[in-house]
C-alpha cells in the first residue's frame, strides 16, 4: 500500500448518515481520505464543494468551513445546525410531491428561499424526487420530476446533528471566494471533467478546472483533490507538482459500451 494511505487512528466523535441523497457523493472515498486526514485532524477542514456532506460527516472535524454554489443546499445545512425538525407532510406520493415542489418554487420567487419552510421542502424534494437530483430551470425553479421509489425513509428530527455541526461554518459562492487560512486542510471535489456537469447555471468549464487547480496549488497547507482521471486532469495536476494516486470508483461510466469502472485520481500536496 502507498505509505501516504497507511491506516492511522483518528478520533471519530459521532457516526451520522449524510442527510441527503447527492449525485457524485464521495462516501465511498472516505476511508482513503481518512488516512490522509489522520495526521491533520487538529486542523480546520475546508471543502469548496461540500455537496451532500458525506466527507465532512465521515471525517468528523472539530472545525470546518464548508462551501457550495447551491444556496438551497447551504440553507438546508444552516437549518440543520439549528436542530431542524420537519413538520410538513411527507409521503411517497406524486400529488404531494408536485404540491410541495410548487410551494418551494413559490418561496424562491418570493425571496424566501432561506426560510425554514424552504429547508424542510428541500429535504422532502431531495428524498422523493428522481434519483436525488437537484436541478433548476433558467428561472431558478426546481424542476426535478417525481422519483417513483418503492419506499422512502424520511427523517423528521435532526437535532442529533447539532453538536457535530456546532463549529462548522457554511458559505455559498464560487470556490475562489472561500477565505482560506494558511493551515487549513483543503479537500476539493469539483464537478467531474466530463461532458455533462452542472456546478452552476453556467456549468463548470475546463477553464474553471484550471482555475481551481491553480488556486489549490497556491495554498501552503495540506490539499487533497479528487476527480475523474481524464488525461488532461492528470496532466494538469502533474504539471502543478501534485502527487497522484489512482483508485477505482464504485460507479460505472454509462456512455461506454463495456460499462467499465470509472477511474478516479486523488491529487495531494503538502501532506
Amino acid at each position: 500500500m502507498d505509505k501516504l494511505f497507511e491506516e492511522v487512528a483518528v478520533p471519530v466523535r459521532h457516526t451520522l448518515e449524510p442527510p441527503l441523497k447527492w449525485a457524485g457523493g464521495k462516501r465511498w472515498l472516505v476511508p482513503h481520505l481518512r488516512r490522509l486526514w489522520a495526521a491533520h485532524y487538529h486542523r480546520r477542514l475546508v471543502e469548496p464543494f461540500c455537496g451532500g456532506l458525506s466527507v465532512a460527516l465521515g471525517l468528523q472535524p472539530e472545525r470546518a468551513l464548508l462551501n457550495d454554489i447551491n444556496p438551497h443546499l447551504i440553507n438546508f445545512f444552516r437549518w440543520l445546525q439549528r436542530g431542524l425538525r420537519i413538520t410538513i407532510p411527507m409521503e411517497n406520493n406524486a400529488g404531494l410531491y408536485y404540491q410541495h415542489r410548487a410551494r418551494f418554487n413559490e418561496l424562491i420567487r418570493a425571496g424566501k428561499g432561506d426560510s425554514e419552510e424552504a429547508a424542510q421542502l428541500f429535504y422532502y424534494l431531495n428524498r422523493t424526487g428522481y434519483n436525488g437530483l437537484c436541478r433548476f430551470n433558467r428561472r431558478g425553479e426546481f424542476n426535478v420530476p417525481f422519483g417513483r421509489y418503492r419506499s422512502i425513509h424520511y427523517r423528521r428530527d435532526f437535532t442529533e446533528y447539532v453538536p457535530v455541526l456546532a463549529q462548522w461554518e457554511f458559505t455559498c459562492g464560487d470556490f475562489e471566494s472561500v477565505p482560506l487560512e494558511e493551515g487549513d486542510f483543503v479537500y476539493a471535489d469539483p464537478p467531474y471533467d466530463v461532458e455533462f456537469r452542472q456546478y452552476s447555471p453556467d456549468g463548470f468549464s475546463w477553464e474553471d478546472q484550471v482555475r481551481l487547480a491553480r488556486w489549490l496549488a497556491r495554498h501552503p497547507g495540506p490539499v487533497v483533490l479528487s476527480n475523474q482521471a481524464t488525461e488532461r486532469i492528470v496532466r494538469l495536476y502533474e504539471q502543478l507538482g501534485f502527487r497522484l494516486t489512482f483508485v477505482e470508483a464504485p460507479r460505472r461510466i454509462s456512455c461506454t459500451g463495456d460499462r467499465s469502472p470509472a477511474r478516479e485520481v486523488i491529487a495531494t500536496r503538502n501532506l
